[in-house]
């Protein structure tokens, strides 16, 4: 079992940058695989960006490839996304996720879920 909890949401002017947060619990945290999604008001949750347990291999949604970065710091239970050159389409609750063993983009089979961080972007 794990608990997540995200946090570095907030309101930005368009082209701006944010970083979000997102801590563990347990000390389990180097065997899941994480995922950032996202739900904007009316829309289906989507995938943003996914890392592996060890952090070596990373995947990112075509909309954010460039943009956005994911990283984990195992020792800290945490796992970051750097969102840069931000877009008002970029307006959603952001969730983290977290997944024993391989690495998804598919939301359903993550186990895991943060109770989302609110993400708006300003034109």
């Amino acid at each position: 079992q794990v608990q997540l909890v995200e946090s570095g949401g907030g309101l930005v002017q368009a082209g701006g940058s944010l970083r979000l947060s997102c801590a563990a619990s347990g000390r389990t945290f180097s065997r899941y695989a994480m995922g950032w999604f996202r739900q904007a008001p009316g829309k289906e949750r989507e995938f943003v960006a996914a890392i592996s347990q060890s952090g070596t291999s990373t995947y990112y949604a075509d909309s954010v490839k460039g943009r956005f970065t994911i990283s984990r710091f195992n020792a800290k239970n945490t796992v970051y996304l750097q969102m840069t050159t931000l877009k008002p389409e970029d307006t959603a609750v952001y969730y983290c996720a977290a997944k024993v063993s391989w690495v998804t983009v598919t939301s359903n089979e993550y186990d895991y879920w943060g109770q989302g961080t609110q993400v708006t972007v300003s034109s």
